[in-house]
């Protein structure tokens, strides 16, 4: 087993070969630590800036095996995987968050639950697992609402919104696999999130609350900070230590929120890994989302997350997004990412642009579209 704080050059593996493993693995790198991926995609975004690469999917035996004895810590960049995978993994190597996090975080039944047991709201919820039941909990919960699948959905996919009882069946009939999540539709001011970072010691390290706008189910701005009243920031702190403790999380945890319109804060839902919406700490922070997270897997001592800008981050998605490359390059200011996918397919994401502001003069929206020029929304 391995012994914790890493030294410098030990390996850290990381499950899943996307953005949120690229950018850790950079940031591993700088921490001195090498990254091996395992990825079922040969030239995936993280391979490119790797020391090593397993090409499996996630659930054999002998390329898990593999992979266990080639790394001294494992952690995951994103929910799709194997939690059988995960387990098989943990009895090689530490796995951080480990396979009870992962567990919770890619049902949304369960998740959902456990979020409410420790005593947090979420919007009104069902689980359907019949046409009837779906009736049932729509006349119950209203209209419109949202019927997801409780597995692998992410940034829009796996969802219908409901508006009239005419909708139920055929999104019903569309949705797999079953059972599914009914939603109640939640009135919101703002959609925020928060992430946090937890050690193996329990020491805690989190990012001030950002405000999130999307389009098509996919995250296109994100602000930092929220703008929103001192209460509820200190409510979705809350919140997100809340949940990372009785997770017992070891590694990043972000949580999205809705803010309703009397400033209630109803948790939607969480990711036990960097997120799409944490982007703008890797030029605004002294330490990004991914030095936290490798730091945490890593047994490294956590710094404050301290945001020395402003900032906003926008997603550059799709053939639209990558159309705009050009212009964010030649436009000083604009700090651009981009994340070595071959091709750039309608939702995809593909990049970021962020923009910095001195802390406290985040714009309104009229200076904002005029600071991220050729990337205003």
């Amino acid at each position: 087993m391995s012994h914790f704080p890493l030294p410098p050059n030990a390996v850290i593996g990381l499950v899943g070969g996307g953005q949120l493993g690229r950018m850790s693995a950079l940031a591993a790198a700088r921490l001195g630590y090498r990254c091996h991926i395992l990825t079922r995609e040969a030239d995936a975004p993280a391979t490119q800036v790797a020391a090593g690469v397993t090409l499996s999917d996630y659930v054999d035996p002998t390329s898990l095996a593999a992979f266990a004895a080639a790394v001294d810590v494992i952690s995951f960049e994103f929910e799709n995987v194997s939690a059988e995978g995960l387990e098989l993994l943990a009895a090689l190597k530490p796995v951080r968050p480990g396979p009870h996090v992962l567990r919770v975080s890619q049902d949304r039944v369960v998740e959902k639950s456990f979020i409410n047991r420790a005593g947090i709201a979420t919007a009104p919820w069902a689980a359907v697992a019949t046409v009837e039941e779906l009736h049932a909990a729509a006349s119950r919960l209203g209209l419109p609402a949202v019927l997801k699948t409780t597995r692998y959905g992410y940034d829009g996919k796996g969802q219908a919104r409901l508006r009239h009882p005419d909708d139920l069946a055929p999104a019903f009939a569309a949705l797999a696999p079953k059972p599914l999540i009914l939603e109640g539709f939640v009135d919101f001011a703002c959609e925020i999130s928060v992430i946090v970072a937890r050690g193996a010691d329990g020491a805690v390290s989190c990012f001030d609350p950002v405000e999130n706008r999307h389009r098509d189910g996919i995250l296109d701005l994100t602000l930092a900070p929220a703008r929103i009243p001192e209460a509820t920031e200190a409510a979705a702190r809350a919140i997100a230590l809340r949940l990372a403790e009785a997770l017992d999380l070891v590694g990043l945890l972000a949580v999205e929120m809705f803010v309703d319109r009397s400033g209630a804060v109803l948790v939607n839902e969480i990711a036990p890994r960097p997120h799409n919406s944490g982007h703008w700490s890797i030029d605004a922070c002294p330490e990004s989302q991914f030095d936290l997270h490798i730091r945490a897997v890593a047994g490294l001592k956590l710094p404050a997350a301290i945001r020395h800008s402003d900032a906003a981050m926008r997603n550059l998605v799709g053939p639209e997004g990558m159309a705009l490359w050009p212009a964010v390059t030649a436009t000083d200011g604009l700090i651009g990412h981009l994340y070595g996918k071959a091709e750039a397919r309608p939702g995809r994401k593909m990049g970021h642009v962020t923009r910095l502001f001195p802390r406290g003069a985040l714009p309104g929206e009229f200076g904002l579209a005029a600071a991220l020029g050729p990337a205003a929304p």
